[in-house]
């Protein structure tokens, strides 16, 4: 830069001008890249809204939030993403899901949660679900979350190693949850196995700068007390989180009342499983004082709200628990029959419609609390909330852009309710995760869909004649 300007400057009003703007850039901090935007959607604390904003970047770190003005005066970045017709916002973050089902996409819809799980799920996992099945699901799992904004996502399944190559090839953040139940697995005969592999994951990754390893039990119905107070002490050992789904189904609930003469919630905290970092999805059926417990215990909660319309498990009590201060995310779940697909944008939107049927008050669930859901809220509830889910100077750029120049975003009176209510995951045009672009222009820079694709396709036909052995 400075080479620029040690030739000769011609006398006059051009080189004064010359002379400022060198001026400038040698007060100027450096940043790697600046993002500029219509909007910037910040969801700091005040939930400041700039127009014509921007962000200035510089490694893994936000640097500078405000007007375009101000930060590019401020800072002299090596890059410009000008974004003008673009909202500018805070990365997505999915609170449960269970990644490498992907390939299990469609298998078994339409039916209750024991079907489901007992006659399709469980049976083609185990003949299906291999490291490699885990590496190939996760990656077509993470190409269509990135690509509709999401950047971190908690996820529960089995080789959550290969979960975490995957992420990691993607360039994604993740909670990686490694499942433990109380049959054989296709990772482990016994639940000693599981929390020997458990163990050996959070090893492997203790101080990763993306993947935070957890220790996922996966509910009350398919863990036994001992193994869901080991999985709480091995977590507790590490200063892990762990992740499990609890009261998410009425014959969850029904069971526990009937033969423990407990709640759920009440069983789980009675074993001092919410005794450290947790993080549990669903929490559909819950009472007053299960709620206290979840609030006590500093719980983070996943809703999942196309899951559990698609299972008719339920509504879960979101307002109530909101209301109490409890952080609420929102998750997709798997996509094999609660889900089909990873797209957070939409569950914004049931997320905010779904509460205002069951309360039969259309003012609840605003949009902008919605996208607080999606972003600072889900970071609380996963336990990060001092590193993501906000624009704000010292957290992470893990950040998106949506475009505004299609048909259904025009015209556009209000930011947060065209997010919600009219934006889709199709309109992300950038995402980038510690400063790093993985997509540009809703292109994916980091994993190549071809072969992915492929391998799906590949993968299909070999579930599909499992299933009819």
């Amino acid at each position: 830069m400075l080479r620029s300007f040690n030739h000769r400057l011609p006398y006059g009003r051009g080189s004064v001008a010359c002379l400022l703007l060198f001026a400038l850039c040698l007060h100027a901090e450096p940043a790697d890249s600046i993002y500029t935007a219509r909007y910037v959607v910040t969801m700091n604390a005040r939930h400041d809204l700039i127009d014509d904003g921007a962000v200035a970047v510089r490694g893994q770190r936000i640097v500078g939030v405000g007007k375009r003005a101000d930060i590019e005066k401020q800072f002299q970045a090596r890059q410009h993403i000008d974004r003008p017709d673009a909202i500018l916002m805070p990365g997505l973050i999915n609170t449960h899901t269970h990644a490498a089902m992907s390939l299990f996409r469609g298998i078994a819809d339409d039916m209750v949660v024991q079907d489901w799980l007992n006659k399709f799920i469980f049976p083609a996992e185990a003949k299906n679900v291999t490291p490699d099945f885990v590496l190939w699901g996760t990656r077509l799992a993470c190409l269509e979350m990135m690509l509709s904004g999401t950047t971190t996502f908690v996820d529960m399944y089995y080789f959550e190693d290969s979960v975490a190559k995957a992420t990691k090839e993607a360039g994604m953040r993740g909670i990686l949850g490694e499942t433990m139940i109380r049959f054989k697995s296709p990772d482990a005969a016994t639940p000693k196995d599981m929390l020997r592999f458990t163990e050996k994951f959070l090893d492997e990754y203790q101080g990763d700068p993306t993947i935070i390893p957890a220790v996922a039990p996966h509910a009350i119905y398919t863990n036994d007390d001992a193994d869901l107070q080991a999985a709480r002490q091995l977590a507790n050992k590490y200063h892990a989180p762990l992740v499990m789904h609890l009261a998410e189904a009425k014959f969850e609930y029904d069971d526990a009342v009937r033969t423990r003469h407990m709640t759920p919630t009440r069983l789980v905290e009675s074993l001092g499983v919410l005794d450290g970092w947790t993080i549990v999805a669903h929490a559909i059926f819950l009472d007053p004082a299960d709620m206290q417990i979840l609030k006590a215990h500093g719980t983070g909660v996943a809703h999942c709200p196309s899951s559990n319309m698609k299972l008719a498990s339920g509504i879960a009590p979101v307002v109530k628990l909101l209301a109490l201060g409890i952080p609420v995310g929102l998750g997709t779940d798997g996509p094999a029959g609660s889900n089909n697909d990873f797209d957070l944008m939409e569950e914004m939107n049931l997320a905010a419609d779904l509460q205002k049927v069951a309360t039969g008050d259309p003012t609840v669930i605003p949009a902008e609390q919605a996208i607080a859901m999606a972003t600072i809220l889900g970071a609380r509830a996963a336990g990060l909330e001092k590193e993501i889910g906000s624009l704000e100077t010292g957290k992470r750029a893990d950040l998106i852009t949506l475009r505004l120049d299609r048909p259904h975003a025009v015209p556009l009176y209000n930011v947060y309710s065209q997010i919600v209510y009219a934006l889709k995951g199709s309109d992300v045009e950038d995402v980038a995760v510690d400063g790093k672009p993985i997509v540009r222009n809703g292109r994916s820079l980091t994993l190549d869909p071809a072969p992915i694709l492929a391998k799906a396709r590949e993968y299909a036909a070999k579930v599909t004649a499992s299933l009819q052995k």
